[in-house]
């Protein structure tokens, strides 16, 4: 984990001068667990960095095991002192990762609910994620049973609203866009059934419709499958628990940045179980 020192570091500053005032040289263990009920994820991450301090961790549940409320998930060995000092970044990841995880199942678990399709699509993530902890949020999407969709640019081509006003038009962003590498999946951003026929006759892999209401976005999805059946389609723009389930028969992937930009987390805790006598 290459940020992990980093992390440790934003959080420890020059020590923890509670932490070194107060503990002496004592071991102790402690165990993590979830308040509340999750898809868990976030425990490796969260075992690295006790495991950086110096500390010895055992790793009770794995990362996207549905939890019941008050489960443990990792046990403690070691200074008292590190500990203490690894708490708080610890419980961030499992936090935050769990929080994303759960609410991806939650999302996918609706659209199975809804759909009529033989195969329900699946939700996505969007690159609408914290700064520096992309890799983990998109993991934690994972985990949930979601697609992590594009991690950076240079994954693939999406060809969005402004490349297409910059360019001129549908057609002039699809045949530039061909340039590139035939290993290069191409994606194109279209707002109306008009548009994303278009974009489906001059050759898009795959066709986003952004920000249309369920009933267009049903004609759109039609149109494109019943005449180019290979391509896939593709839902985003402000979809949110509420929607969703308006979408389950309009796409094969439903893009949501709500994943990782308003997630709510999930509450873990750090208990002290016990205490042993002073080192050497």
């Amino acid at each position: 984990m290459k940020d992990l020192h980093d992390f440790l570091e934003e959080d420890l500053g020059y020590g923890d001068i509670t932490t070194d005032l107060l503990i002496g040289d004592v071991n102790a263990d402690a165990k993590i667990f979830c308040k509340q009920p999750c898809i868990l994820a976030g425990c490796e991450e969260a075992s690295s960095v006790f495991k950086t301090l110096g500390c010895i961790v055992d790793i009770i549940q794995k990362d996207g095991t549905s939890l019941k409320k008050n489960t443990d998930v990792l046990l403690i060995h070691g200074s008292a002192a590190n500990i203490l000092k690894g708490e708080r970044l610890a419980l961030n990841f499992l936090m935050r990762m769990s929080g994303i995880a759960t609410y991806t199942k939650k999302m996918n678990e609706i659209l199975e609910k809804k759909s009529k399709k033989e195969k329900p699509p699946k939700v996505a993530a969007t690159r609408k994620t914290t700064p520096g902890f992309r890799y983990y949020e998109k993991k934690a999407v994972t985990l949930g049973g979601g697609d992590t969709h594009r991690n950076r640019l240079d994954d693939m081509l999406l060809i969005k609203e402004n490349h297409i006003s910059i360019v001129g038009s549908i057609e002039n962003a699809l045949k530039l866009a061909k340039k590139a590498s035939f290993s290069k999946k191409i994606e194109i951003e279209v707002s109306s059934v008009d548009d994303a026929i278009k974009a489906a006759e001059y050759g898009a892999d795959i066709i986003m419709l952004d920000n249309m209401n369920p009933l267009d976005a049903k004609k759109a999805y039609n149109a494109i499958k019943n005449k180019f059946p290979q391509i896939i389609v593709e839902v985003s723009g402000g979809i949110n628990e509420e929607t969703i389930g308006n979408y389950a028969d309009c796409a094969d992937f439903i893009s949501m940045g709500a994943l990782t930009h308003s997630v709510k987390a999930i509450d873990f805790s750090l208990d002290i179980i016990s205490v042993k006598k002073p080192l050497g």
